[in-house]
């Protein structure tokens, strides 16, 4: 049976999950501005992006299983007010470390949207419903980054540094309008858990040692590994040896990103044609081809150079690869947590960011002009998605 989440609580639920990568992309452009303003050297300025990250994943370790004995709407509210303050508290910080924590603020109770968002999606949508919404979020969502640095770009000489925040809090106001007037509330009282913390501690070991789950998680997680590895690479790529200038790369970036976008919205629309499984699977063969693709340009390519034309052939066979993979591999791991689909987002999300966070910097390990160490990341992730995806074959799913 399918059943598909209507569209207006769709675009809330993307909305609210998009104000995380928006709010982490936007002021990086003004990064320069806070080291003057504060009169503090570029690596305490890069805390407030790294507290960020990690509250991000905590926020959705805490706030996902306590869904499950709370219910959605009322956290996804009070994670859209949090983050509405917390944004007008960095705009109006005095001091680094204010900034700092109050982007620790904002990046827990942004967590709320993305982990929500897919929970949600699990106790509307049935069956292949579920696969097309996550295609339908991912859609929506990775704009989001794509639109984040020309936004704050144009607000910066305008509005400086905090501008870029007060941007952020008018942004999170439209998502709290948007969830209060869309999202009604989702999971029952009926079908809520019960139990404290070690209960709740229960629920994620339960979800986490579930093997179809197991299978389905990992694969999302390391073919987002795959595409974090070529996020983190991709300015040395493409500035420091192919020869574009940052105004360059940043369309090069944009073209690249948009293949997520174009295969997460034809993905939407093949699911009712083929099972999730198929389109995962194609989507991984895409990747790994992509992989194999890059190595063999940058084998060929003079030491530390690389032409423009190869390299984003292969970029966008990746990009577009993953876009196809990584919906499906998420719709198959949610539909593995029936009753717990809170604690699964969470251990969702947590691995996601979590292995973002490290993949960044073993990517720059050669320096800027070696690809090789990216490449490496990204044929390890391959690897073990291929594992992964032939557990997803192997394990049946039955109810939890």
């Amino acid at each position: 049976m399918s059943r598909s989440v209507p569209g207006t609580m769709l675009v809330a639920l993307a909305l609210s999950g998009a104000i995380g990568p928006f709010a982490t992309d936007t002021y990086l452009p003004a990064l320069p501005l806070i080291v003057d303003e504060f009169e503090v050297s570029a690596s305490t300025a890069q805390l407030t992006l790294t507290a960020f990250m990690v509250a991000l994943a905590v926020g959705q370790l805490v706030i996902g299983p306590l869904s499950d004995r709370l219910g959605r709407r009322g956290l996804l509210i009070a994670g859209s007010v949090g983050t509405m303050v917390a944004a007008v508290a960095c705009a109006s910080a005095p001091s680094i470390w204010v900034l700092v924590l109050a982007r620790v603020a904002q990046g827990f109770f942004g967590a709320a949207g993305i982990v929500l968002g897919k929970a949600i999606v699990v106790d509307v949508g049935r069956g292949p419903g579920v696969a097309k919404a996550f295609a339908t979020l991912m859609a929506i969502q990775s704009v989001a980054p794509v639109i984040a640095p020309l936004f704050g770009g144009a607000v910066v000489p305008f509005g400086g540094w905090r501008g870029v925040f007060w941007l952020l809090a008018a942004l999170s106001a439209v998502t709290l309008v948007g969830v209060i007037a869309a999202v009604p509330e989702s999971l029952p009282v009926a079908d809520r858990r019960a139990g404290g913390l070690r209960s709740t501690l229960a629920d994620m070991r339960a979800v986490a040692s579930y093997g179809p789950f197991a299978a389905r998680v990992t694969a999302f997680v390391f073919t987002f590994g795959v595409l974090f590895a070529y996020i983190s690479a991709s300015p040395f790529v493409y500035q420091d040896m192919v020869g574009l200038s940052p105004s360059a790369y940043a369309v090069a970036f944009t073209v690249n990103a948009l293949g997520i976008l174009v295969s997460s919205l034809a993905g939407a629309r093949l699911v009712g044609r083929f099972a999730p499984e198929k389109l995962l699977l194609t989507g991984m063969t895409g990747m790994v081809s992509a992989i194999v693709y890059l190595v063999v340009v940058v084998a060929l390519s003079p030491a530390g150079t690389l032409n423009l034309a190869p390299v984003t052939v292969g970029f966008v066979l990746l990009t577009l690869s993953v876009g196809l993979a990584m919906p499906n591999a998420a719709a198959l791991s949610m539909q593995a947590t029936r009753g717990r689909s809170g604690s699964g987002s969470a251990l969702l999300g947590a691995g996601q960011f979590g292995l973002a966070a490290l993949v960044s910097p073993l990517t720059g390990l050669a320096g800027p002009n070696s690809a090789v160490p990216m490449l490496l990341v990204m044929g390890t992730c391959a690897a073990i998605v291929l594992v992964a995806v032939r557990g997803v074959f192997s394990l049946p799913l039955r109810a939890t």
